[in-house]
């Protein structure tokens, strides 16, 4: 059953005559999710920030480092990776700003969160060069901003799963990237989109199938890109090897099968996994802690694990 703070949520949206993200340009749809996030986002916790480049491939790539509230400016602290979620069209560094502080100070860790480029202007595979740039960025660049490169974990929501998991395996393959954790919240892992939860929860929970189409568009532009395994990294040939993760997933996410899939695929390749799904939960309720009490359990579980794997 659909959690009441949830359903309050999508009657409130259902009644306020909001266009629907798939019928809007994507100039005004990314600038609807960011003055949207207000109303369902808690306050930004104080956290030290400080907002950075890096070079890409083409151009540089804007991050956004986060270190806890409470680090000593010498203290040499893990780190975690961070790709917004947005479907590869929307979202930015402010839009998932207060989902960053929120994990760096709960797990008392750093975090650099990345503005890959993103569709339409700029089609796959251009975020995921964008990610693995930033990421190697970090990892050879750790020293020099008190991080730990052995310490390094990528992680991100929906398409920043997607981006998370497609740098895990692009690391393991090529051997020079360590990275020691993922952390998939309900990650997008194939985009065939053919899973039955897409068909159950492809209308009425605020992400819908309408939207999803909409987004892939917006990213693929060749239906082959479909099974790429960097577009797609359930159809990767091997899921052995990998970092250990936390697979997140929502009970009425169009998502869900997806990442309840990609768990599998790690666990029965002996890559550690953790599947915890919050079943009352819709799409993207981990940053509405405002209006979502489970989204500061969700918030919480993240922390507690990244701290248990990034501080042993």
């Amino acid at each position: 059953m659909l959690h009441p703070q949830a359903r309050m949520l999508l009657d409130l949206v259902a009644a306020s005559g909001l266009p629907p993200t798939h019928t809007l340009p994507p100039v005004e749809a990314r600038r609807m999710y960011r003055d949207r996030r207000a109303y369902t986002q808690p306050d930004a916790p104080p956290t030290q920030v400080r907002d950075l480049k890096c070079p890409g491939p083409d151009g540089e790539v804007p991050l956004r480092l986060y270190r806890p509230q409470a680090a000593a400016p010498d203290a040499v602290l893990p780190v975690l990776v961070y790709f917004h979620g947005g479907g590869w069209t929307i979202g930015d560094l402010d839009t998932h700003d207060v989902l960053c502080r929120q994990l760096a100070n709960t797990a008392g860790i750093a975090l650099v969160s990345v503005d890959y480029r993103m569709g339409p202007e700029h089609r796959f595979p251009a975020a995921v060069d964008d990610s693995l740039a930033a990421t190697y960025w970090v990892s050879r660049n750790a020293a020099s901003m008190k991080l730990d490169a052995a310490r390094l974990a990528v992680g991100g929501d929906s398409a920043g799963g997607n981006l998370a998991a497609v740098v895990a395996l692009a690391a393991r393959d090529a051997g020079d990237l360590p990275v020691a954790y993922q952390l998939l919240i309900y990650p997008a892992t194939d985009m065939r989109r053919g899973q039955a939860s897409h068909t159950t929860n492809g209308q009425g929970y605020l992400l819908t199938r309408d939207t999803m189409d909409y987004f892939h568009d917006h990213y693929i532009d060749d239906v082959q890109h479909d099974i790429d395994p960097r577009a797609s990294p359930l159809l990767a040939a091997d899921h052995a090897r990998l970092p250990p993760a936390l697979v997140l997933t929502a009970g009425f996410d169009p998502l869900r099968d997806e990442g309840m899939e990609y768990a599998a695929k790690l666990s029965a390749a002996g890559s550690k996994a953790m599947y915890v799904c919050f079943e009352r939960q819709i799409h993207g309720f981990i940053t509405m802690g405002r209006v979502l009490d489970e989204a500061g359990t969700a918030v919480a579980l993240c922390a507690a694990e990244l701290r248990r794997a990034l501080h042993a």
